[in-house]
């Protein structure tokens, strides 16, 4: 559906909100005659072809937004607005080069979005005079340079985010003088140098993240309790030194993975008793997993992969209620899996219903007169082996996924039956351990299980029947073990046919290796089937054919026995001329 043209016909229209459909096709010129246009919104839709240049000759216009869309930018068009924007939305506009001059006019921003375009060339500078400016969105460009001071001394700032773009250089010192920044999104650029001090004291940060970029140091800033900071994301730098506490109480995600980060993990963690999702994945933090954990009794996601862990897990990080995703893997763990450590883990027995996440995504809003603008943002993946691969779960719907990767350890004796009793987990990799004895039956009742994992260990005897029963199974690898019997066929059994995650094992059979079981019937050979089917017209053919052949055969049995059985000759005659006679006698 296109935007109907008699649209134009309301001439006294002043708020026109058509956003989130699916309109299609161009904006039509119709629309000129809406002089009286102060609010414009087309967001969201399918809107094609250039963005037209009188759209910027309203007068009262002070809200316009294009974004979302597949809309065209023509740099060849000279626009003089006649309009003063106090928010101006191009998301997705298909902007190049460098900003456009005109926007430089429009001194009373207070909103801009220019992100998912192809914009380049250093920070305008221009861009730090808009004294009223409080939200900045400049994410998924192809911007470069440093970030000039000026950009924050601005005393309005609530929101900036330059995510994905090439800036470089060491961030600004006077960061902090941002004060009504509420979040702040500088990842996926080149900044390197340590993190200003100052950035602690901006009381209403809410969402910070600075990762994947090349920044490093040692120190990190120490943030004042009453600073409402929610979200830290810090991941893949160079950061070193011990693990830092120095966030405020109230945190809720705090993201350190991919940095270098060493010694053990510090008995004061536990300060941040509001954590719920805590990642220290790929650093080289070692020595034992303190069992003072469990008083961060809010903690869902603990991430601790691919670090120099060593010790047993201790049974106390049972009382972990809460916690839907455990990652251990990659890391020199001994000793048994605790039975206690599973049997409170109540997070992974069931999932409960509408459970969402408070740190899933954050909003901010403005809001204006007669209307409300919203602007949503997805902070960072959490990146798990998920089915044999390394893949991202959404921020955004991550109370779905249930997790429990102890694989890569050195982790012996047998799997804990209790293990059965975390039916919400969708995957469980024990993996590439010393685990030993039979699979136990219990397996089979982790009902929403996608992907189980068991190879590389010394496990024995068969694969339990009640396998047949994880109607989710996608992946399954008991691969390099000991194991033996029978593989059980039925339910999602039948589909985990690739050879390769059975290999290394001895004295099994399934269809599933291509081995036959003793006692199978081999399948009839399809040749004998078309064998029966033939046979009936053999049949009649053989009875067609056989009757008279039978029949002549007596006859001529008959003429022999009489032409050369002794008789009188005065008889000799009488046989020929009564033929009939004679055959009847001898029947």
């Amino acid at each position: 559906m296109e935007i109907p043209s008699d649209i134009g016909n309301l001439s006294n229209l002043s708020y026109l909100t058509l956003e989130n459909n699916k309109l299609t096709g161009g904006i039509p010129a119709s629309r000129q005659t809406l002089n009286k246009l102060l609010l414009l919104s087309l967001e969201g839709n399918l809107l094609t072809g250039e963005v037209p240049f009188w759209l910027f000759d309203f007068k009262h216009l002070w809200y316009l937004s294009l974004a979302r869309n597949n809309l065209t930018w023509n740099n060849n068009m000279k626009i003089v607005p006649k309009c003063m924007l106090s928010k101006l939305f191009l998301r997705s506009c298909g902007l190049h080069g460098e900003i456009p001059e005109w926007i430089s006019t429009q001194m009373n921003l207070n909103s801009l979005d220019l992100s998912m375009n192809k914009l380049h060339g250093p920070f305008p500078q221009w861009l730090t005079e808009f004294h009223f400016l409080s939200l900045l969105i400049l994410s998924q460009n192809k911007f470069s340079g440093s970030l000039p001071t000026a950009l924050f001394r601005s005393s309005q700032l609530y929101t900036l985010a330059l995510s994905h773009n090439n800036f470089s250089g060491e961030l600004p010192e006077n960061i902090g003088d941002a004060k009504l920044l509420r979040l702040l999104m500088l990842d996926w650029n080149n900044f390197y140098g340590p993190i200003p001090q100052s950035i602690s004291q901006i009381s209403g940060l809410e969402l910070l993240d600075l990762s994947r970029n090349r920044l490093s140091g040692n120190i990190f800033p120490v943030f004042d309790h009453q600073v409402n900071l929610l979200y830290a994301d810090f991941s893949s730098n160079q950061f070193s030194g011990e693990v830092p506490t120095t966030f405020p109480p109230n945190i809720q995600t705090l993201a350190l993975g991919g940095n270098k980060f060493s010694e053990a993990l510090p008995s004061n963690l536990t300060k941040l008793r509001n954590l719920q999702r805590l990642e220290l994945q790929d650093n080289n933090i070692s020595g034992e997993l303190p069992s003072s954990l469990l008083q961060i009794s809010y903690l869902q996601v603990l991430n601790l992969r691919n670090n120099f862990l060593q010790g047993s897990i201790p049974k106390t990080l049972s009382n972990l209620k809460n916690l839907r995703i455990l990652d251990l893997s990659s890391n020199n763990l001994t000793g048994e899996i605790p039975i206690e450590f599973l049997n409170n883990l109540t997070g992974m027995i069931e999932a409960p219903p509408n459970r969402t996440s408070q740190t899933s995504n954050f909003v901010t809003a403005k809001s204006f007169t007669n209307g409300f603008y919203s602007t949503e943002y997805e902070v960072n993946e959490l990146i798990v082996n998920w089915k044999k691969s390394k893949q991202g779960l959404s921020s955004h719907n991550l109370d779905m996924y249930f997790l429990l990767d102890l694989s890569n350890n050195q982790l012996s004796s047998e799997i804990p039956a209790s293990l059965g009793a975390l039916k919400a987990l969708k995957m469980l990799n024990l993996s590439y351990n010393k685990l030993s004895s039979k699979i136990p039956t219990s397996l089979g009742d982790l009902q929403n299980v996608e992907g189980l994992d068991l190879s590389h260990n010394k496990l024995s005897g068969p694969i339990p029947a009640a396998f047949t029963k994880l109607q989710q199974l996608t992946t399954l690898d008991v691969s390099n073990n000991e194991l033996t019997g029978r593989i059980p066929i039925g339910g999602q059994m039948n589909a985990m046919a690739d050879p390769n995650f059975y290999a290394n094992n001895s004295g099994w059979c399934g269809f599933q290796i291509r081995v036959s079981c003793p006692g199978d019937l081999p399948p009839a050979p399809k040749l004998q089937e078309h064998d029966n089917k033939e046979k009936p017209w053999i049949l009649l053919e053989a009875i067609g054919i056989g009757y008279p052949i039978g029949f002549l055969l007596t006859i001529g049995n008959i003429f022999l026995a009489g032409y050369f059985n002794p008789s009188p000759p005065s008889n000799s005659c009488r046989r020929r001329h009564h033929p009939h006679r004679l055959i009847k006698q001898r029947i």
